[in-house]
């Protein structure tokens, strides 16, 4: 027996929720596990999780939010370096695409905890609506953290989209493909406006180095694109 047209897609889509929903609950047993287990291991990781001034969950925001950049970065790098023909050079096309699929889907994943751990902060005191709902924030920068949650959704789009791909025509893929520049932009806008740490040399830097590759990878695949099509023009008119 056959699936409707209608139904495969729905199937897919519950197959990909329910794997969804099994990563959170796996990361969520294994949070609670490090939050019983580390105080005991480590005395002084108490004052920093359930004291008056609890400062780690700020810490792992932090840091979750540079890994989450750093991942979008690959995943940009590696999907520009596959459309430009120089993943034949290194380090091939399936591995460049692969390369670009799960990156983005775990720079997803580390810029949800990025945002989500922050209501364990007693400083901002975030609530959840807050952190969800693009530019409710009140209590630490709004337009700045706005931006990045804009991001994190347009992020979530292209993320979503691979796993959708056959049921979309090439002009659709592109387009939300496309958006991964914007969100790449509001990530880079929301980490140098919103950062406690943007104004480090190592991050400049970091931040330079990034940016500054996306672009001249964006400048090199539009380049090339010319090229093509000219020569496509040219051979047409011969």
């Amino acid at each position: 027996m056959t699936a409707t047209p209608l139904r495969t897609p729905i199937l897919f889509l519950l197959s990909i929720a329910a794997s969804a929903l099994l990563l959170l609950l796996g990361a969520a047993v294994g949070a609670l596990a490090a939050a019983v287990a580390m105080p005991a291991l480590l005395p002084g990781l108490s004052a920093s999780l359930i004291g008056q001034q609890p400062k780690a969950y700020w810490y792992l925001s932090r840091a979750s939010g540079f890994a989450a950049y750093g991942l979008l970065w690959l995943s940009m790098a590696s999907g520009l370096v596959l459309t430009n023909k120089m993943a034949r050079i290194w380090p091939g096309g399936p591995t460049a695409f692969d390369l670009h699929q799960y990156t983005s889907l775990l720079g997803l994943a580390f810029a949800l905890f990025h945002g989500l751990i922050l209501m364990g902060d007693h400083f901002i005191n975030y609530t959840l609506a807050q952190l969800i709902i693009p530019f409710a924030s009140i209590n630490y920068r709004p337009l700045a953290v706005g931006v990045g949650q804009t991001g994190f959704y347009l992020l979530g789009v292209v993320t979503l989209s691979f796993y959708v791909r056959r049921h979309l025509s090439h002009r659709a893929w592109r387009v939300l493909h496309g958006l991964s520049f914007v969100a790449f932009l509001f990530a880079l806008v929301h980490g140098l406006a919103s950062g406690t740490d943007s104004a480090s040399p190592w991050v400049v830097g970091l931040y330079w180095a990034t940016g500054g590759s996306v672009l001249f990878l964006t400048i090199y695949r539009l380049l090339v694109a010319g090229v093509a099509r000219r020569r496509s023009e040219a051979g047409g008119q011969s």
